[in-house]
């Protein structure tokens, strides 16, 4: 019996590229009869694995391997090594042969938002009037880029990732792994709220307290007032598909009215809400800039914290000192500063500008002051999230630690149900990127998609020589 099996190639595929491995013979001249034991040797015989072998393995967490093998048995990962040391028992095995450069978990976006108006729509008013399967198409383009950056898991912090997620999942259209919180949980005024909407169109199609037929329940936001409704929202994310749950702790950037310095939400409000969700061990994670919003949260007990900016040293003490993951999200806000102004309402870029250098600052002080940090953009679909983990060099990290928080950290973020995920090891998810260039060396080699070259999701490729937009065909 012989297989093929692809070597170190990096364009397209002739037929040089391919490696003949023989392996003995399956065929029983003697004989017709099969019988149990004679069938699992076939089985094992026939066991396919892909052999990936590169110069230096980043493993996510701990110190690169040099000349090192990775073996995928399945969705999984079955074996991490130095090549020297690869079992013969995958060796002689029927295997796919791969070698790339370099090899890293793949990417955790650990913020970003599932929603796709129309360009030159009102984004508010197109939020409640944009048809859900109509923002579903126009998000699968980018699911599918997100891929070819190498992004093979991204956390939903508010929007249409639920209903996505089971689309990916099925095979219906390509993408990463979805965990999303459904819509993110909001008080009447703040930050999820609409400000430039009629408060009655507010209540009747984002409110827990004004249910109405059609799509209700699968916007961006929930508004929820008081611990009962609080509870009830948390109930319908679940009911929804949330994998985790988001909280509007503070005010924001992007609204009107709300003072993006202040809490938003009691300390009862907040508290029902974790211990709600916690009672289905999904995780909260709190939109939070000022310092009350901030403290408010992770004493109620969130996994998470987004954006901070305006924490100080004693604020950030306290998030450490209660493990929580701190998500700086510097991508949107340095996109907004690069705007100038221009486009926007006066009072969303006078919050920009106060907000700005306070994240920059919360930032470093986070990463000195040696906090769990996982990375997220705050963007849409098919973004390229990498400025990121330039952004967290900025902020004092090294490249290796960037890429930790943009790998092993991001499955933190999910609390007691994070997949096994975001790390090269035996027994997690085969969730990897093959690239041209080291990022040890520089992350911002990220940024250029021509350095990714290859990208399994759970064992299968989905960007390589020769693999279509669908992914690998077997």
């Amino acid at each position: 019996m012989t297989i093929c099996t692809l070597g170190d190639k990096k364009d397209s595929l002739q037929s040089d590229d391919w490696e003949v491995v023989q392996l003995p013979s399956m065929s029983n001249n003697t004989s017709a009869q099969t019988d149990s034991k004679s069938i699992g040797a076939v089985k094992e015989e026939t066991r396919k694995y892909t052999i990936i072998t590169t110069s230096l393995l980043i493993p996510g967490a701990g110190h690169p391997i040099p000349n090192a093998t990775l073996v995928i048995e399945d969705k999984l990962i079955a074996w991490v090594g130095r090549s020297s040391e690869l079992p013969k028992k995958f060796s002689e095995a029927s295997h796919r042969s791969v070698s790339v450069p370099y090899l890293m978990p793949g990417l955790w976006d650990s913020h970003v938002h599932f929603a796709a108006i129309p360009e030159d729509a009102n984004s508010n008013a197109a939020m409640l009037t944009t048809h859900p399967a109509e923002q579903g198409a126009r998000l699968a383009k980018g699911c599918w880029q997100w891929l070819q950056w190498g992004y093979t898991s991204v956390r939903d912090m508010g929007g249409f990732g639920c209903e996505v997620a089971r689309a990916v999942e099925d095979g219906s259209i390509v993408g990463p792994n979805i965990y999303s919180s459904g819509a993110g949980l909001t008080q009447v005024g703040g930050h999820g709220d609409y400000h430039d909407l009629p408060a009655g169109m507010i209540m009747k199609n984002m409110s827990v307290a004004g249910v109405l037929p059609g799509h209700y329940g699968t916007e961006c936001f929930i508004v929820a007032d008081g611990v009962e409704e609080c509870r009830r929202a948390v109930r319908l994310n679940i009911r929804r598909g949330a994998r985790c749950i988001k909280i509007i702790a503070s005010g924001g950037v992007g609204s009107l009215n709300d003072d993006v310095s202040c809490a938003q939400y009691s300390q009862e409000e907040l508290r029902c809400i974790v211990e709600e969700a916690s009672r289905q061990n999904i995780a909260v994670g709190a939109h939070a800039h000022a310092k009350a919003g901030i403290l408010a949260a992770v004493n109620a007990g969130v996994t998470t914290i987004e954006h901070g900016s305006f924490a100080d040293r004693e604020t950030l003490k306290v998030i450490k000192n209660k493990g929580v993951v701190f998500i700086a999200t510097r991508t949107i806000t340095e996109l907004l500063m690069s705007t100038g102004g221009e486009g926007l309402p006066q009072q969303i870029w006078e919050k920009i500008n106060l907000v700005a250098d306070a994240n920059r600052a919360s930032y470093a002080m986070a990463v000195k002051m040696g906090l769990k940090i996982a990375l997220g953009t705050d963007r849409t679909p098919g973004f390229c999230s990498s400025k990121e983990l330039e952004y967290a060099v900025e902020a004092g990290m090294s490249n290796l630690e960037a890429i930790e928080a943009a790998t092993a950290n991001g499955p933190l973020t999910i609390g007691l149900k994070a997949p096994k995920s975001g790390q090269l090891k035996v027994g997690f998810d085969a969730d990897i990127v093959g690239l041209q260039e080291n990022p040890v060396d520089d992350v911002k080699i990220l940024q250029n998609i021509d350095n990714i070259k290859w990208v399994w999701k759970a064992g299968f490729a989905f960007k390589g020589p020769g693999i279509g937009p669908w992914g690998e065909e077997f």
